[in-house]
Protein backbone atom coordinates (compact mmCIF):
# COMPACT_ATOMS: atom_id res chain seq x y z
CA UNK A 1 0.00 0.00 0.00
CA UNK A 2 1.19 3.19 -0.80
CA UNK A 3 1.69 5.96 1.91
CA UNK A 4 0.90 9.92 1.97
CA UNK A 5 1.69 11.92 4.95
CA UNK A 6 -0.56 15.15 4.67
CA UNK A 7 -0.12 18.07 7.40
CA UNK A 8 -2.63 20.19 8.15
CA UNK A 9 -3.43 23.17 10.62
CA UNK A 10 -4.70 21.37 13.72
CA UNK A 11 -8.05 23.64 12.63
CA UNK A 12 -9.20 21.74 9.96
CA UNK A 13 -11.80 19.84 12.28
CA UNK A 14 -12.77 22.33 14.20
CA UNK A 15 -16.51 23.03 13.19
CA UNK A 16 -16.00 26.46 14.56
CA UNK A 17 -13.51 27.64 11.50
CA UNK A 18 -15.44 25.78 8.49
CA UNK A 19 -13.57 27.00 5.26
CA UNK A 20 -13.41 25.61 1.45
CA UNK A 21 -9.58 24.33 3.02
CA UNK A 22 -10.31 23.00 5.63
CA UNK A 23 -13.42 20.86 3.42
CA UNK A 24 -10.78 19.94 0.25
CA UNK A 25 -7.96 18.73 2.76
CA UNK A 26 -10.45 16.47 4.61
CA UNK A 27 -12.11 15.29 1.22
CA UNK A 28 -8.76 14.45 -0.14
CA UNK A 29 -7.70 12.67 2.68
CA UNK A 30 -10.95 10.53 2.43
CA UNK A 31 -10.99 9.81 -1.22
CA UNK A 32 -7.14 8.81 -1.15
CA UNK A 33 -8.08 6.07 1.23
CA UNK A 34 -10.91 4.99 -0.86
CA UNK A 35 -8.16 4.94 -3.85
CA UNK A 36 -5.97 2.62 -1.89
CA UNK A 37 -3.84 5.21 -0.24
CA UNK A 38 -2.78 5.13 3.50
CA UNK A 39 -2.94 8.44 4.72
CA UNK A 40 -1.11 9.81 7.90
CA UNK A 41 -2.55 13.08 9.18
CA UNK A 42 -0.22 15.16 11.35
CA UNK A 43 -1.82 18.24 12.41
CA UNK A 44 0.15 21.26 13.96
CA UNK A 45 -1.20 23.89 16.11
CA UNK A 46 -0.71 27.52 15.59
CA UNK A 47 -2.84 30.33 13.62
CA UNK A 48 -1.49 29.54 10.61
CA UNK A 49 -0.10 30.91 8.71
CA UNK A 50 1.35 33.19 11.38
CA UNK A 51 1.85 30.76 14.62
CA UNK A 52 3.48 31.59 17.49
CA UNK A 53 7.25 29.95 18.74
CA UNK A 54 5.02 26.98 19.56
CA UNK A 55 3.36 26.10 16.13
CA UNK A 56 6.57 26.41 14.27
CA UNK A 57 8.73 24.02 16.47
CA UNK A 58 5.28 21.52 16.32
CA UNK A 59 5.76 21.53 12.67
CA UNK A 60 9.93 21.51 12.62
CA UNK A 61 9.31 18.41 15.10
CA UNK A 62 6.50 17.06 12.24
CA UNK A 63 9.02 17.15 9.76
CA UNK A 64 11.85 15.96 11.15
CA UNK A 65 9.87 12.76 12.40
CA UNK A 66 9.10 11.78 9.18
CA UNK A 67 10.19 8.42 7.49
CA UNK A 68 13.67 9.89 4.86
CA UNK A 69 11.74 9.59 0.99
CA UNK A 70 8.66 10.10 2.67
CA UNK A 71 5.72 11.48 0.34
CA UNK A 72 4.27 14.87 1.82
CA UNK A 73 1.77 16.77 1.10
CA UNK A 74 1.74 19.83 3.57
CA UNK A 75 -1.01 22.37 3.07
CA UNK A 76 0.20 25.64 1.85
CA UNK A 77 -1.25 27.70 4.97
CA UNK A 78 0.89 25.95 6.83
CA UNK A 79 4.44 25.36 4.73
CA UNK A 80 4.79 28.86 2.46
CA UNK A 81 5.88 30.92 5.19
CA UNK A 82 8.12 28.77 6.69
CA UNK A 83 11.01 28.11 3.78
CA UNK A 84 13.58 28.13 7.04
CA UNK A 85 11.94 24.64 7.81
CA UNK A 86 10.23 23.44 4.52
CA UNK A 87 13.11 23.94 2.35
CA UNK A 88 15.84 21.84 4.26
CA UNK A 89 12.64 19.04 4.76
CA UNK A 90 12.81 19.06 0.66
CA UNK A 91 15.96 17.32 0.56
CA UNK A 92 14.82 14.30 2.17
CA UNK A 93 11.22 14.04 1.58
CA UNK A 94 9.38 13.92 -1.64
CA UNK A 95 7.30 17.24 -0.64
CA UNK A 96 4.23 18.11 -2.08
CA UNK A 97 2.99 21.38 -1.04
CA UNK A 98 -1.39 22.17 -1.71
CA UNK A 99 -1.71 26.01 -2.36
CA UNK A 100 -5.37 27.35 -1.31
CA UNK A 101 -4.49 30.78 -1.18
CA UNK A 102 -0.92 32.06 -2.83
CA UNK A 103 0.81 34.13 0.48
CA UNK A 104 2.28 36.21 -2.00
CA UNK A 105 -0.81 37.59 -3.56
CA UNK A 106 -1.52 41.02 -2.25
CA UNK A 107 -4.78 40.71 -1.14
CA UNK A 108 -3.10 38.00 0.98
CA UNK A 109 -0.79 39.58 2.41
CA UNK A 110 -2.15 42.28 3.10
CA UNK A 111 -0.20 44.87 1.09
CA UNK A 112 3.03 42.94 2.39
CA UNK A 113 3.98 41.04 -0.46
CA UNK A 114 7.71 41.34 -0.38
CA UNK A 115 8.47 39.34 2.64
CA UNK A 116 5.64 36.69 2.11
CA UNK A 117 6.18 36.26 -1.78
CA UNK A 118 9.77 35.59 -0.85
CA UNK A 119 9.55 33.26 1.15
CA UNK A 120 6.67 30.91 -0.74
CA UNK A 121 9.02 31.39 -3.75
CA UNK A 122 12.21 29.50 -2.03
CA UNK A 123 9.31 26.69 -0.65
CA UNK A 124 7.44 26.42 -3.99
CA UNK A 125 11.07 26.07 -6.00
CA UNK A 126 12.14 23.50 -3.19
CA UNK A 127 9.27 21.28 -3.71
CA UNK A 128 8.83 18.16 -6.00
CA UNK A 129 5.54 19.03 -6.62
CA UNK A 130 2.92 22.45 -6.70
CA UNK A 131 -0.74 21.33 -6.19
CA UNK A 132 -3.51 23.99 -6.67
CA UNK A 133 -7.08 23.83 -6.57
CA UNK A 134 -7.76 26.06 -9.83
CA UNK A 135 -6.37 26.97 -12.81
CA UNK A 136 -5.80 30.46 -12.01
CA UNK A 137 -4.23 30.06 -9.26
CA UNK A 138 -1.75 28.14 -11.13
CA UNK A 139 -1.33 30.74 -13.70
CA UNK A 140 -0.91 33.07 -11.04
CA UNK A 141 1.81 31.39 -9.33
CA UNK A 142 3.44 30.79 -12.79
CA UNK A 143 3.91 34.57 -13.38
CA UNK A 144 4.85 35.95 -9.85
CA UNK A 145 7.31 32.97 -9.47
CA UNK A 146 8.32 31.87 -12.66
CA UNK A 147 7.99 27.83 -11.32
CA UNK A 148 8.25 25.55 -14.11
CA UNK A 149 4.93 24.78 -15.37
CA UNK A 150 5.81 21.24 -15.52
CA UNK A 151 5.47 21.12 -11.95
CA UNK A 152 2.11 23.07 -11.44
CA UNK A 153 -1.13 20.89 -10.84
CA UNK A 154 -4.47 21.73 -11.02
CA UNK A 155 -6.95 19.28 -9.04
CA UNK A 156 -10.50 21.24 -8.62
CA UNK A 157 -12.60 21.06 -5.68
CA UNK A 158 -15.26 19.01 -6.14
CA UNK A 159 -19.49 19.25 -4.95
CA UNK A 160 -21.36 16.55 -3.09
CA UNK A 161 -25.00 16.82 -5.25
CA UNK A 162 -27.66 18.17 -3.15
CA UNK A 163 -31.64 18.83 -3.10
CA UNK A 164 -32.36 21.66 -5.35
CA UNK A 165 -33.67 25.33 -3.41
CA UNK A 166 -36.79 25.99 -4.25
CA UNK A 167 -36.80 29.57 -3.76
CA UNK A 168 -39.13 32.24 -3.45
CA UNK A 169 -40.56 34.44 -6.17
CA UNK A 170 -39.40 37.58 -5.02
CA UNK A 171 -35.90 36.50 -5.21
CA UNK A 172 -35.30 38.63 -1.50
CA UNK A 173 -33.38 36.05 0.50
CA UNK A 174 -29.69 36.71 -0.20
CA UNK A 175 -26.94 34.53 1.43
CA UNK A 176 -23.16 35.03 1.86
CA UNK A 177 -20.91 31.75 3.33
CA UNK A 178 -17.54 33.65 4.39
CA UNK A 179 -16.31 34.49 7.77
CA UNK A 180 -16.21 38.16 8.00
CA UNK A 181 -12.86 39.46 7.48
CA UNK A 182 -11.63 42.09 5.27
CA UNK A 183 -10.61 39.95 2.69
CA UNK A 184 -14.36 38.13 1.91
CA UNK A 185 -15.73 42.04 0.71
CA UNK A 186 -18.54 42.28 3.38
CA UNK A 187 -17.87 46.04 3.71
CA UNK A 188 -18.43 46.53 0.07
CA UNK A 189 -21.70 44.16 0.39
CA UNK A 190 -23.01 46.01 2.93
CA UNK A 191 -22.45 49.32 0.55
CA UNK A 192 -23.99 47.92 -1.61
CA UNK A 193 -27.40 46.91 -0.14
CA UNK A 194 -27.42 50.34 1.38
CA UNK A 195 -28.54 51.57 -1.96
CA UNK A 196 -30.76 49.27 -2.23
CA UNK A 197 -33.10 50.23 1.22
CA UNK A 198 -36.09 50.41 -0.73
CA UNK A 199 -36.34 46.90 -2.13
CA UNK A 200 -37.53 44.03 0.49
CA UNK A 201 -34.72 41.77 1.17
CA UNK A 202 -32.38 39.79 3.55
CA UNK A 203 -28.81 39.05 3.81
CA UNK A 204 -27.82 36.18 6.06
CA UNK A 205 -23.81 36.40 6.90
CA UNK A 206 -23.08 33.10 7.79
CA UNK A 207 -19.11 32.61 9.12
CA UNK A 208 -16.80 32.90 11.69
CA UNK A 209 -17.02 36.22 13.71
CA UNK A 210 -13.54 35.63 16.23
CA UNK A 211 -11.14 35.93 13.62
CA UNK A 212 -11.12 39.20 13.17
CA UNK A 213 -13.08 40.85 15.65
CA UNK A 214 -12.26 44.43 15.19
CA UNK A 215 -13.51 43.85 11.15
CA UNK A 216 -16.43 42.46 12.64
CA UNK A 217 -17.30 45.50 14.24
CA UNK A 218 -16.53 47.58 11.81
CA UNK A 219 -19.22 45.84 9.69
CA UNK A 220 -21.61 45.49 12.04
CA UNK A 221 -21.06 49.14 12.47
CA UNK A 222 -21.32 50.10 8.70
CA UNK A 223 -24.78 48.08 9.18
CA UNK A 224 -26.56 50.62 11.62
CA UNK A 225 -25.14 53.70 10.10
CA UNK A 226 -26.41 52.63 6.58
CA UNK A 227 -29.64 51.79 8.56
CA UNK A 228 -30.13 48.40 7.54
CA UNK A 229 -28.60 46.41 10.66
CA UNK A 230 -32.44 45.00 11.33
CA UNK A 231 -32.06 42.90 7.76
CA UNK A 232 -28.44 41.40 7.97
CA UNK A 233 -27.93 38.68 10.77
CA UNK A 234 -24.89 37.37 11.63
CA UNK A 235 -25.30 33.48 13.10
CA UNK A 236 -21.45 32.51 12.85
CA UNK A 237 -20.56 29.64 11.14
CA UNK A 238 -22.67 27.10 10.32
CA UNK A 239 -21.45 23.62 8.95
CA UNK A 240 -23.79 20.26 8.70
CA UNK A 241 -27.38 20.79 8.55
CA UNK A 242 -27.71 24.41 9.29
CA UNK A 243 -25.59 25.32 6.32
CA UNK A 244 -27.64 22.77 4.34
CA UNK A 245 -30.69 24.75 5.50
CA UNK A 246 -29.59 28.30 5.03
CA UNK A 247 -28.56 26.69 1.30
CA UNK A 248 -31.88 25.94 0.92
CA UNK A 249 -33.79 29.14 2.19
CA UNK A 250 -31.31 30.88 -0.09
CA UNK A 251 -32.49 32.74 -3.42
CA UNK A 252 -29.12 33.99 -4.44
CA UNK A 253 -25.55 33.70 -2.95
CA UNK A 254 -23.40 36.67 -2.90
CA UNK A 255 -19.59 36.17 -3.24
CA UNK A 256 -17.95 39.95 -2.73
CA UNK A 257 -14.71 38.66 -2.10
CA UNK A 258 -11.49 40.68 -3.12
CA UNK A 259 -9.84 37.26 -3.97
CA UNK A 260 -10.86 33.58 -4.29
CA UNK A 261 -8.38 31.32 -5.46
CA UNK A 262 -11.76 28.60 -6.46
CA UNK A 263 -14.71 29.78 -4.44
CA UNK A 264 -16.12 26.60 -3.20
CA UNK A 265 -19.05 28.32 -1.96
CA UNK A 266 -20.36 29.16 -5.42
CA UNK A 267 -20.11 25.49 -5.99
CA UNK A 268 -22.09 24.70 -3.02
CA UNK A 269 -24.91 27.01 -4.41
CA UNK A 270 -25.07 25.94 -7.53
CA UNK A 271 -25.09 22.47 -6.58
CA UNK A 272 -28.38 22.99 -4.91
CA UNK A 273 -29.39 25.00 -7.91
CA UNK A 274 -28.95 28.58 -6.76
CA UNK A 275 -27.65 31.17 -8.36
CA UNK A 276 -24.46 33.09 -7.80
CA UNK A 277 -23.57 37.19 -7.53
CA UNK A 278 -19.97 37.22 -7.40
CA UNK A 279 -16.90 39.59 -7.89
CA UNK A 280 -15.17 38.80 -11.40
CA UNK A 281 -11.39 38.07 -9.44
CA UNK A 282 -9.30 35.28 -9.06
CA UNK A 283 -10.90 31.54 -9.48
CA UNK A 284 -14.79 32.39 -9.18
CA UNK A 285 -14.98 32.79 -12.84
CA UNK A 286 -13.93 29.32 -13.08
CA UNK A 287 -16.02 27.74 -9.98
CA UNK A 288 -19.11 29.20 -11.45
CA UNK A 289 -18.56 27.96 -15.24
CA UNK A 290 -20.79 28.03 -18.22
CA UNK A 291 -23.69 25.93 -19.15
CA UNK A 292 -22.71 25.68 -23.25
CA UNK A 293 -25.64 27.72 -25.10
CA UNK A 294 -26.99 29.02 -21.90
CA UNK A 295 -24.33 30.83 -20.32
CA UNK A 296 -23.29 31.15 -16.75
CA UNK A 297 -25.50 30.57 -14.06
CA UNK A 298 -25.36 34.02 -12.02
CA UNK A 299 -23.60 37.38 -12.58
CA UNK A 300 -19.89 38.31 -11.87
CA UNK A 301 -19.38 41.47 -10.98
CA UNK A 302 -16.25 44.11 -12.44
CA UNK A 303 -13.89 44.39 -9.89
CA UNK A 304 -11.71 47.61 -10.02
CA UNK A 305 -7.97 46.97 -10.83
CA UNK A 306 -7.01 49.16 -7.82
CA UNK A 307 -9.40 46.99 -5.67
CA UNK A 308 -11.00 50.54 -4.53
CA UNK A 309 -14.31 50.24 -2.39
CA UNK A 310 -16.24 52.11 -3.48
CA UNK A 311 -16.77 51.01 -7.70
CA UNK A 312 -16.81 47.36 -5.86
CA UNK A 313 -19.90 48.36 -4.42
CA UNK A 314 -21.54 50.27 -6.94
CA UNK A 315 -21.01 47.14 -9.01
CA UNK A 316 -22.45 45.25 -6.74
CA UNK A 317 -25.18 47.35 -6.51
CA UNK A 318 -26.46 47.21 -10.09
CA UNK A 319 -26.02 43.38 -9.99
CA UNK A 320 -28.47 43.56 -6.76
CA UNK A 321 -30.91 45.73 -8.58
CA UNK A 322 -31.23 43.70 -11.75
CA UNK A 323 -32.04 40.62 -9.80
CA UNK A 324 -34.26 42.25 -7.49
CA UNK A 325 -36.25 43.98 -10.30
CA UNK A 326 -36.14 41.39 -12.88
CA UNK A 327 -38.35 38.26 -12.33
CA UNK A 328 -37.43 36.99 -16.00
CA UNK A 329 -33.53 37.27 -15.04
CA UNK A 330 -34.22 35.26 -12.16
CA UNK A 331 -35.91 32.81 -13.63
CA UNK A 332 -33.42 32.70 -16.36
CA UNK A 333 -30.31 32.34 -14.13
CA UNK A 334 -32.35 29.52 -11.72
CA UNK A 335 -32.86 27.53 -15.06
CA UNK A 336 -28.88 27.33 -16.10
CA UNK A 337 -28.15 27.05 -12.44
CA UNK A 338 -30.19 23.55 -12.57
CA UNK A 339 -28.68 22.95 -15.58
CA UNK A 340 -24.72 24.25 -14.03
CA UNK A 341 -25.64 21.60 -11.49
CA UNK A 342 -25.89 18.58 -13.30
CA UNK A 343 -22.08 19.12 -14.77
CA UNK A 344 -20.38 19.38 -11.21
CA UNK A 345 -17.43 17.03 -10.78
CA UNK A 346 -17.73 14.90 -7.41
CA UNK A 347 -14.64 14.74 -4.62
CA UNK A 348 -13.87 11.78 -6.30
CA UNK A 349 -12.86 13.23 -9.34
CA UNK A 350 -10.56 15.06 -7.40
CA UNK A 351 -8.83 12.62 -4.97
CA UNK A 352 -8.29 10.93 -8.29
CA UNK A 353 -6.61 13.99 -9.62
CA UNK A 354 -4.45 14.24 -6.47
CA UNK A 355 -3.56 10.45 -6.78
CA UNK A 356 -2.18 10.59 -10.32
CA UNK A 357 0.47 13.34 -9.09
CA UNK A 358 1.17 11.64 -6.09
CA UNK A 359 1.97 8.65 -7.58
CA UNK A 360 4.19 10.16 -10.19
CA UNK A 361 5.95 12.05 -6.98
CA UNK A 362 6.70 7.78 -5.81
CA UNK A 363 8.01 7.18 -9.25
CA UNK A 364 10.53 9.84 -9.30
CA UNK A 365 14.11 8.90 -8.44
CA UNK A 366 15.12 9.18 -4.18
CA UNK A 367 18.06 11.29 -5.77
CA UNK A 368 17.87 15.05 -6.16
CA UNK A 369 14.07 15.08 -4.72
CA UNK A 370 14.29 18.92 -4.02
CA UNK A 371 12.72 20.62 -7.58
CA UNK A 372 11.35 18.29 -9.98
CA UNK A 373 13.60 18.70 -13.48
CA UNK A 374 11.37 19.10 -16.97
CA UNK A 375 11.19 15.59 -18.53
CA UNK A 376 10.13 13.70 -15.24
CA UNK A 377 7.52 11.90 -14.95
CA UNK A 378 6.00 14.59 -13.30
CA UNK A 379 5.06 15.73 -16.37
CA UNK A 380 2.36 13.10 -17.46
CA UNK A 381 0.77 13.90 -14.40
CA UNK A 382 -0.63 17.32 -14.60
CA UNK A 383 -4.02 17.33 -14.67
CA UNK A 384 -5.33 20.80 -16.52
CA UNK A 385 -3.88 23.53 -18.29
CA UNK A 386 -1.20 25.91 -17.13
CA UNK A 387 -0.31 28.67 -19.12
CA UNK A 388 2.98 28.47 -20.23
Amino acid sequence: MRTVHVVVPDSVDDPTRPSGGNTYDRRVCTGLRGLGWAVDVHRVPGRWPHPDAGGRAALARTLAALPPDAVVVVDGLVACGHPDLLVPASRSLRLVVLVHLPLGHPVAAGGRVGPAAGAERRVLEAATAVLTTSRWTANWLLAAYGLRPERLHVARPGVDRAQPATGTASGTALLDVAAVVPAKGHLELVDALASLKDRSWRLVCAGALDVDPDHVARVRDRCREVGIAGRVSFPGPLVGGPLDRAYAAADLVVVPSRIETYGLVVTEALARAVPVVARAVGGLEEAMGEVPGWGRPGLLVPSAPDDRAAPASSALAEALRAWLDDRLLRDRLRAVARARRTALSPWSETALRVSDVLAAVVDRPSTGLSGARAGSSLDSARVDGVRR
